[in-house]
Parts: C-alpha cells; sequence; structure tokens
C-alpha cells in the first residue's frame, strides 16, 4: 500500500469531546516510577514473614505480565478499528503508561528483592497456571484478526478494571496498616491511571453498541457476561493460589466481585454480583482514594501527581554583585 494523502492531527477540531478531555486527563497526571522513593519501605519489608513476602512479590510479577499484555498486545489491536486519529493519540498515550506500569513493578522488584527472588519471580509469572490461562483468554482475542473489536474492547475493560484487582489487593491491605506506602504509592497511581483506562475504553464500547441491531446487542451481552464468567472461574482458582497461604481469600474474592461489577458499569452493563464497596473490607476501599500525598517538596511527585514548575534563567541571573572593598566583605560577615 502506498499513501497518495496523509492528513494532520487538528485538535481544534475534535468530533468526540471525551477524546480530548481524556487526553487533557491522562497527560495532566502524568508519573514515573523513578521519582517514588520504594526504598523508604525496607524496613517495612523487612519485618514481613516469608508467606507474606512471597506474596507480595508473586503478586507484583502477575501485574507485570498482565501489563506487558496491555501494553504489546492489547493496544495495539484497540488501534486497529480507531475513528478519529484523536482516539489514536489517546491510546499511544495509554500504550505507554502500560509500559511505565509494567516497568514500576521492577522497581519494586530491585528494591525489595535479591537478585535470585526476582529471577524466581519471573519464571514463575511465565510458567504459573492460572496467570497464563487470563493472559492467553485475553491475549487471543487481541491477535485474532477475525475478533470484532467490540469484544476486545471487552477483554480491554476486564484486564483493567477486573483482573488486575486480585493483585491490587495486597498493596492496598499494607498501605491501610501504613506499611509499604511508597510501594502503594506506585499502585494507587496504577490505580489513577487504570480508572481512566477503563472508563474511556468503556465509553468507546457503548458508542460501538449503539451502532448495533437489538438482535446484535443482546448477542454481544450473552457473549460478554459468559466470558466474564469463564474469567470469574480462573481468577478463584488463582486467588486461591496466591492467599490461601496468608487467609485472605475470601476477602480477595469481595473485592474482585466488585470490581467486576465495576467493569460492567464502564461497558453500560448491569451488575453481576451482589458485592457492593460496603462488603469490601473498609482499610482496602480506603486506599482506592486517589488523594494527593506529596513525598517531599523538591520531588513533588504523588498519586495526584504535580510536575515541577521551571523558570527559564536570562543574563540578569548571572549578575552576581561584588564587594567594594574590605568593608563590605567584613560587613557580610
Amino acid at each position: 500500500m502506498s499513501l497518495t494523502h496523509y492528513d494532520a492531527i487538528n485538535w481544534n477540531q475534535v468530533s468526540d469531546m471525551i477524546d480530548k478531555a481524556t487526553w487533557e486527563k491522562l497527560t495532566e497526571q502524568f508519573w514515573l516510577d523513578t521519582r517514588i522513593p520504594v526504598s523508604n519501605d525496607l524496613d517495612d519489608w523487612r519485618q514481613l514473614d516469608d508467606d507474606h513476602k512471597w506474596v507480595v512479590g508473586h503478586v507484583f510479577g502477575g501485574l507485570t505480565l498482565l501489563d506487558t499484555l496491555q501494553s504489546e498486545e492489547g493496544l495495539k489491536a484497540l488501534k486497529e478499528n480507531v475513528q478519529t486519529q484523536h482516539e489514536t493519540a489517546v491510546l499511544n498515550n495509554i500504550q505507554f503508561m502500560e509500559s511505565v506500569h509494567a516497568k514500576s513493578y521492577s522497581t519494586i522488584f530491585s528494591t525489595l528483592n535479591t537478585p535470585d527472588e526476582i529471577d524466581e519471580i519471573f519464571e514463575w509469572s511465565d510458567s504459573q497456571e492460572f496467570l497464563q490461562n487470563k493472559a492467553i483468554k485475553i491475549g487471543n482475542l487481541y491477535l485474532d484478526a477475525n475478533t470484532d473489536p467490540l469484544k476486545k474492547k471487552v477483554a480491554n475493560v476486564f484486564l483493567e478494571t477486573f483482573l488486575f484487582y486480585s493483585g491490587f489487593y495486597t498493596p492496598l491491605y499494607y498501605l491501610g496498616h501504613n506499611q509499604l506506602n511508597n510501594v502503594a504509592e506506585i499502585i494507587k497511581l496504577i490505580l489513577r491511571d487504570e480508572s481512566v483506562h477503563g472508563t474511556y475504553i468503556g465509553y468507546k464500547f457503548q458508542v460501538g453498541m449503539r451502532q448495533l441491531s437489538e438482535k446484535q446487542q443482546q448477542d454481544m451481552k450473552d457473549w460478554l457476561y459468559n466470558f466474564l464468567y469463564d474469567l470469574y472461574d480462573n481468577e478463584e482458582k488463582y486467588t486461591h493460589m496466591l492467599y490461601d497461604q496468608v487467609g485472605w481469600t475470601e476477602e480477595v474474592l469481595t473485592f474482585i466481585r466488585y470490581n467486576a461489577n465495576k467493569a460492567l458499569m464502564n461497558l453500560g452493563q448491569d451488575p453481576l454480583f451482589p458485592d457492593t464497596s460496603s462488603d469490601v473490607n473498609p482499610i482496602v476501599m480506603n486506599g482506592i482514594s486517589t488523594t494527593t500525598s506529596n513525598h517531599d517538596f523538591f520531588s513533588q511527585v504523588g498519586n495526584g501527581y504535580r510536575l515541577g514548575e521551571v523558570e527559564a534563567m536570562n543574563d540578569d541571573d548571572y549578575h552576581v554583585a561584588r564587594p567594594n572593598s574590605d568593608k563590605d566583605l567584613n560587613d557580610k560577615e
């Protein structure tokens, strides 16, 4: 295929203002993991027993795998069916931030874990049956050229708003107990991003659904609920495997059912499970709050991320008054 014409993107003429609003929101909350002082959590980390350390490390190993899938295949799949250039720009932003998320876990590993522990975590994530199951179920939808583009959006939202949360429970739990606060700060920044991602992709799904006939809409609903049941069945097994050893399994399952309902609502569908926010451990629910927590004046980093203000220097900044005499020097002393 050869080009004969190409259009520049014009942000002064936006056909869907949700694209513009989402772009602005995502760029406002840009952040990088390297500016969070994870090493400040080392004292808390040393106080954990081996079982809890294992859960933390392997939870983040699983999240790394899923964020890698989103950054490498998920957003690429969604960009195959965009309606506007502005939508492509937003998805480019989301794709980059998914790469930031995946890298963030390595920042945590390099601070808390030994090289041998890190190798074991990645070997585990690349082979663990239930973790691989959910990556494959989602990934196959992304990679199949014949998959309905709306189904790819469903897969993306289910991953963003549902499947990540079995992993997010752990750092939010520790945050509620005033432990691993800087690790949790990274997770809260990721959570804030994922909230926007899930809402935006869910909105695009709803736009596409409105273009279908009633029969096609019903078929899509039937498919997505069946897909959710399938994912939840696997997620139950994954959660037992991770959390049985520390006794958190039932609370985590409540949390992920609550978030499965949130994923459905992002897609404009009715909740499936009876679980509500009042059923979730209140300490964990409180951790989902995205109030600003800045670590220090200079970095201005927190989950309400603000970039530092920079002012260009000019020639006058280099004019330093010189003392006129020894008396002036003595006066300064």
